[in-house]
Formats: C-alpha cells, structure tokens, sequence
C-alpha cells in the first residue's frame, strides 16, 4: 500500500504529516510508556515485538508510534482504517503478509486504525494470524476497549494507554516544526505567547496543534523586517473555524460528564461551571447537560432542598425557549446552586432499594382495607372494610394504620438525611412513629417479637 496517506498528486503533505518523527529520541509525549527505562520502550529497543492495542484520545501519536515500530523492527508496514476496510481488505492485507514472509523472509506490522468500528466478525478475522505469527497486530482506539473489542482479540494484544500530551511537550513539537527543513523553517515567525495559545488551544493534540500553527502562517503578516509573523489575531481567525474537539461518543465525553456530577456532589460550585463550560464550548448539546443537571437535582439533593430540580427544570426551559446565550447562563445558575445546595441520597437510595426489593420479593397482593370498591361486587368481597379516611382523623394522621402488604409490615425504605429541608422530614417522621407507636388501633401485631423499623 501506499506508505504516505497523506500525499496529494502534487506531494503535498500537510504540516503535521511531514513532522512524523523517526526516531524514539524525536517522539514526543506519552513519557509513562515510552520514556527511557520503561518496559514498552525495552521492548521496543529489544526487538521484542508484540500485539498490542493503543487506546487514546485522537492527535496523541498512536500511528505515530506504530510507524516507528515498524521502522525500528524492519517490518513491513501494513495499514487498515476500520471506517473504510471490510473483511476483504483484510484477506487482502493477511494474502500480502503471508507472501511477504515467504518470499522476501520479511515480517509484517499491520496498523488498524479505528479498530473498535470493526464488528465481532471482522475483529474475529484477526485472531488466527495474530496467533500464527502472520503479522504483529496494532489497533487504535479512541474508545474504551474493554467496551468496543472483543475479549479474544483483547486476550491476544496488550493494551496501552496514550495521554493528551501536555502544553509543554505541544510547545516542544511546534519550536521544531518552527526550525525543521521540511517544516516552516525560514517561512514564519512566533511569539512564545502565541506558541502558548495555540498549545491551549490544542488540548493535547498534536495533529491539530500543528494544524493551526500552519493554518496561521497562511495568514501571517509581515512585520517591521519583513517577516511573516502569526500573531494573537491571526490565531483568533484561525481559531473561529476551529472547533474545540469534543468526542462526543467516547470516554472523553463521559468523563467529563462524571466530572460535572461529582463536582456537584462535592459542593464544589467553580468545578461544576468550569466542567459545564468545558462541555458546551467542546460542542456537546446544551440540552443534553440540563437534562443531567435534572438529574443531579433528583440524585444528589433530592428533598433536602426540592428547589433544586424546580432551578434545574427552569433552566432547561430557558434553553429550549431561548437557546444560547441565555440557556447557558441559566444553566450555569442551575448548575452553581445545585453545588452548593445541602445534600442528600435519601430518595435516590429509597427508590432503587424499592426497586430492587419488588423484583426480587413475590408480587404481594394489595391489602384489602386498601383496595377500591367501584362496584357492589366488590364491596361484598370486603373491599376497603375499615379503611381508615385520615382527614377523620386527629392531626389528618390515622395512627397505626398499615400501607404495606403484611408480609413486609414496618419495612423503612426512605431515610432523611440531617441535612437541608429533610431536617424536618425527619422530625416529621420521628413524630409520626411516636403516635404510631402509642396508638391502640395498630393494622397488624408484631408477629414473632419481630417489630416494624420505626418501632
């Protein structure tokens, strides 16, 4: 196959194509897996070649590295995009190895990019070459594997993770994109400055740090010298048709989200804007983050302050009536009182403890005191006999009387929390089991010295 993906007819390579290191001296970033010492790097340096998955966020240097694993092995280099390739090509790829090895003696290293859009069958395909030693198997992921590939594929290969490169290492690689021959050398001028914004701006990505840095030498301007120079607003032009990268549908995309939850959870009004802000410029749907913060209210707040989902409801409203700006504001409203509002999992524990119990216990049946009687049939069969109407009664409260079936008598699901508004549902509560406790017309006796929860 072609070795340069990247090559038009003319032989254009973008910037980022043309500075693809050669060496592991020139690689850049991922320190905790190739750095000197470390067992991938001896690996690697050993010629000790194996199957691996790479898993990380897009611009990281994942076909980066399997290049150089190819080159520093003396390997063929084979490459498959799962967006593209089918069952076939990879046939095709496998025939070309297994030629290759017998008769040029030559190992092959087939890069498959994207692998985790591979369905079960095609990631099937894989396995008995990886296995026969037909070729050493690399694939790229920006999606969880555990999730997107299959365990017999994941039991082959190894799996590492890749990090965003930081600002710092961005910074590295744009100075010798600045001064390389085949880079911009003599073309521009930058300032340190801007060679930090564009490193902001590229949130660990490499490919797209590079990209900007020469979409803005397109728009340099030359300054007292001569020389063509980026400046800040050059970069802001740039930047206009340059989208924050946001993976909507990967591991990114839920960590943030968790991020926001937690920071919430853990009152922390600054986390939970700055996560929020970082979701909607990143291009994740408004709609979708005030529908979590819905969520929060109920989960994390519940009634110990109920206001909290009525801020979260108004601020979804806004977005759908308004749009942007002012639904973000009002979600960014939402989002600080729903931090800083007390706590509580009462409601959130009591439902899915209700719920677990139902799906496990027998389908009691509704006690009769309890059960409607529309019709004269039913009241003959004892339908609502000595129900007890509670606007009769004292307080509006019929002391002792029973809603549950009587197999579960007494069994406390909700539990206030000292904290906010349930302060005083729980004092409400306490109240109520006094009088249940004292009164003489109690539904079902304690069977077996066994007594009710709140008793």
């Amino acid at each position: 196959m072609q070795d340069n993906l990247f090559a038009d007819e003319k032989g254009f390579e973008p910037l980022a194509a043309r500075m693809r290191p050669q060496s592991l001296e020139d690689y850049v970033g991922q320190v905790h897996l190739f750095g000197p010492g470390k067992p991938l790097r001896k690996a690697v340096e050993q010629g000790q070649l194996h199957s691996m998955i790479l898993w990380g966020p897009p611009g990281v240097g994942k076909t980066t590295f399997a290049r150089l694993l190819a080159n520093l092995g003396e390997l063929s280099f084979e490459t498959l995009s799962a967006v593209l390739s089918g069952v076939k090509d990879i046939r095709a790829a496998v025939d070309r190895a297994k030629l290759r090895k017998q008769a040029e003696g030559r190992d092959t290293l087939l890069f498959v990019d994207e692998v985790h859009r591979f369905n079960k069958s095609q990631q099937d395909a894989f396995l008995p070459h990886i296995e026969d030693g037909t070729f050493i198997f690399v694939g790229a992921t920006t999606e969880n594997p555990s999730f997107e590939l299959n365990s017999a594929l994941l039991s082959r290969s190894r799996v590492y993770v890749l990090k965003n490169l930081t600002d710092a290492e961005i910074i590295t690689l744009l100075e010798r994109a600045l001064v390389a021959p085949d880079g911009l050398a003599g073309r521009v001028a930058v300032s340190a400055e801007v060679l930090r914004l564009i490193a902001a701006a590229a949130g660990g990505d490499a490919r797209r740090a590079l990209n900007l840095l020469e979409v803005g030498s397109d728009l340099a301007e030359p300054d007292a010298d001569g020389t063509p120079r980026i400046s800040a607003q050059n970069l802001e032009q740039v930047m206009q048709t340059s989208l924050r990268r946001f993976d909507k549908g990967g591991d990114v995309f839920f960590d943030q989200i968790s991020a926001l939850h937690k920071s919430v959870r853990g009152s922390d009004p600054d986390g939970a804007l700055y996560w929020m802000c970082r979701m909607l410029d990143g291009g994740c749907d408004p709609l979708y983050v005030a529908r979590r913060l819905v969520r929060i209210a109920s989960e994390d707040i519940g009634n110990a302050d109920p206001r909290a989902l009525r801020l979260a409801l108004d601020a979804w409203e806004v977005q759908e009536r308004l749009g942007s700006p002012e639904g973000e504001l009002a979600m960014a409203q939402a989002a600080t009182y729903l931090a800083l509002a007390p706590k509580s999992v009462g409601v959130y524990n009591a439902y899915n403890q209700c719920m677990a119990d139902i799906r496990r216990d027998p389908d009691y049946e509704v006690p009769v005191h309890l059960r409607n009687a529309p019709t004269a049939l039913m009241e003959s069969l004892g339908h609502g006999d000595d129900y007890r109407y509670a606007h009769d009664e004292p307080d509006a409260f019929a002391a002792g009387e029973a809603y549950l079936p009587e197999a579960i008598h007494g069994r406390r699901y909700y539990h206030p929390v000292p904290r906010g508004l349930e302060i005083r549902l729980a004092e409400k509560r306490s109240w109520l089991d006094e009088k249940n406790r004292a009164s003489s017309r109690r539904r079902y006796a304690d069977r077996d010295g066994a007594k009710p929860d709140w008793a």
